[in-house]
């Protein structure tokens, strides 16, 4: 996804810089990211990101490129691409400003560019702010993400053996994230790896290169093969207005007891600092009840940011 996102941006600051209609040809050879290594996965490549932009409110239009209307090009049109004045208020561009600074991805910072660009946010804020981190390393889980995507083979040392593997899914599992598909000498049996213990990682430039059985269910095999249950349960309490929101971000947790003021909820976890990632996510209106060991982390986490 990281891979994805970096040549979107890539085209779209192309098309409102260029100032004129250009072919997807000039584009292949320009656009950063558009290096595929055949007319036919070039292609694909560009029609969905094409669609992705589009379906973003984006304004990309195909016109002539010259008046003898021979060739066909793309342009975005800066007048047509301009954000009109929201009107927030100072405590409006505050709320956005805390709330950029404090959601995390892979432990890296929200970019801020945004706020500027809408006036800035009045005062500031007198200690870093508690931060959430959704999920694993950003660019490795983009990367895979994008294979999946893009339906290309990936290669990674995993215990000390080398694998290329179709990734048909990427799934998230008591805190761990799995990449789940057949290694290419056994197409017939999807296997199961974690991310985190993937090593060397690779993704091979072809697009298309697997086609995922239509009736495929990642999050089945990951079920059914080579993950136990942990011996570890998180007993989190969440506020009412929040919780429902709060049990379908843990997909193994369960509601144990129910009030006016909230739920308290039993989570299964390998990793405490997915548990600590997924609580702080709620700020003040969620706790950890138990164990303690998870609440002492959690507190060595917040004088970490304080």
């Amino acid at each position: 996804m990281y891979k994805v996102i970096e040549r979107i941006l890539n085209l779209l600051a192309f098309l409102l810089t260029v100032g004129r209609p250009v072919t997807a040809d000039e584009i292949r050879h320009t656009v950063q990211g558009y290096d595929q290594p055949s007319d036919e996965a070039f292609r694909r490549t560009f029609e969905r990101d094409k669609d992705l932009l589009r379906s973003l409110g984006v304004p990309l239009q195909t016109t002539p490129t010259d008046i003898w209307e021979v060739e066909l090009g793309y342009v975005v049109r800066s007048d047509e691409y301009v954000l009109e004045d929201p009107g927030l208020t100072d405590e409006e561009r505050k709320a956005l400003m805390i709330a950029a600074e404090t959601v995390r991805f892979g432990g890296e910072s929200t970019s801020l560019a945004a706020i500027f660009k809408l006036g800035g946010a009045v005062g500031s804020m007198d200690a870093s702010p508690v931060s959430a981190d959704l999920g694993y390393d950003l660019r490795t889980l983009g990367d895979v993400f994008g294979a999946v995507d893009g339906r290309s083979h990936i290669r990674f040392a995993y215990r000390s053996k080398p694998r290329r593997v179709a990734p048909y899914g990427l799934v998230h599992r008591f805190g761990r994230w799995y990449v789940v598909g057949p290694e290419t000498r056994d197409l017939e049996t999807p296997k199961v790896f974690r991310v985190d213990r993937m090593t060397e990682l690779e993704v091979e430039a072809e697009e298309g290169s697997f086609t995922r059985p239509a009736d495929f269910d990642p999050e089945a095999v990951l079920a059914a093969l080579t993950v136990p249950r942990p011996e570890h349960v998180a007993t989190v309490r969440f506020d009412s207005d929040v919780a429902a929101v709060a049990v379908n971000r843990w997909r193994d947790a369960a509601v144990v007891s129910r009030d006016e003021s909230g739920v308290t909820v039993e989570a299964p976890y390998d990793d405490a600092a997915s548990v600590i990632t997924w609580v702080l996510g709620f700020a003040h209106r969620a706790e950890i009840l138990s164990p303690e060991v998870l609440r002492d982390a959690m507190r060595a986490h917040l004088e970490t940011v304080a």
